[in-house]
């Protein structure tokens, strides 16, 4: 019996460390006083933060970033919301392959769409642009906020909207006093994966961020290859702490939906 407690929860230890051991090494690495990436560290402190934060070669990437996702958070949130009311509305046999299409980004190879949209690109001489940068990331960004869109309307009750309709409220203002409160959540956690799909995202920036829309991804990879310090390592766990800190909130807003679509079913039945 005890056998059989201690043998699962011991496997699930081995996994989460296997799983977070590389970080916690980065995340030590960052506060090294040396001058290269060793394990450990002989001393402790942050140098390399401030490396960081006084380089305008770091920080210049930085702003893209920020500036792309923060774009892409915009066009991708409302964008994806439109695209999960409209397919929410079709027939079943439509609705799967307008969702298939839509999700097509999440399926096909990274390597693959980063070459596709280079070649377009290309054309239009929009490679090494930011506004590249921001349609590319959005194309990317749509399938998360439509997923997370669309989770949020299967739980809605239609009837609802049907008893606002019937009540005299006219369909825009259905939508933006019954439907869209209660699919907040979901939007808002699109939003927020939109946002990490762009700041992390490095395959595509690979290919059309040129010189003019260098990101921070980039920025790391050129780091890595061309000159290995431990700013990288600080990056890395600015970055990650980041991200950790966006797919919180974003679990915290659907604890919130589930909450809600609990209340409200309660309220209905």
């Amino acid at each position: 019996m005890m056998l059989g407690r201690i043998l699962p929860a011991s496997i699930v230890g081995l996994i989460l460390f296997f799983l977070a051991f590389p970080i916690v090494v980065v995340a030590i690495v960052s506060f090294s006083s040396a001058t290269y990436l060793t394990f450990p560290p002989p001393a402790f402190g942050l140098r390399w933060y401030e490396a960081y934060f006084s380089n305008p070669d770091w920080l210049k990437p930085t702003w893209v970033s920020l500036w792309v996702a923060a774009a892409v958070v915009v066009l991708a949130t409302f964008l994806g919301t439109l695209a999960a009311l409209g397919i929410a509305r079709l027939p079943k046999g439509l609705r799967i392959v307008a969702a298939s299409l839509i999700l097509s980004p999440l399926i096909v190879p990274g390597i693959v769409v980063a070459i596709g949209i280079y070649y377009a690109y290309a054309r239009y001489g929009l490679v090494g642009t930011p506004i590249a940068m921001v349609l590319a990331h959005t194309c990317l960004a749509v399938p998360f906020v439509v997923t997370s869109v669309t989770a949020s309307l299967s739980g809605i009750d239609p009837r609802l909207e049907q008893a606002a309709l019937s009540l005299g409220a006219t369909p825009g203002a259905t939508f933006f006093q019954v439907t869209l409160p209660l699919i907040q959540p979901g939007v808002l956690v699109g939003a927020l994966f939109a946002f990490i799909t762009s700041f992390d995202e490095l395959i595509v920036a690979l290919f059309i961020s040129g010189t003019g829309a260098v990101t921070l991804p980039r920025r790391m990879w050129d780091d890595l290859r061309f000159q290995i310090d431990p700013t990288i390592a600080a990056v890395s766990t600015l970055t990650i702490v980041l991200t950790a800190a966006l797919m919180g909130a974003a679990h915290l807003l659907r604890k919130r939906a589930e909450r809600n679509r609990t209340a409200i079913s309660s309220a209905a039945a």
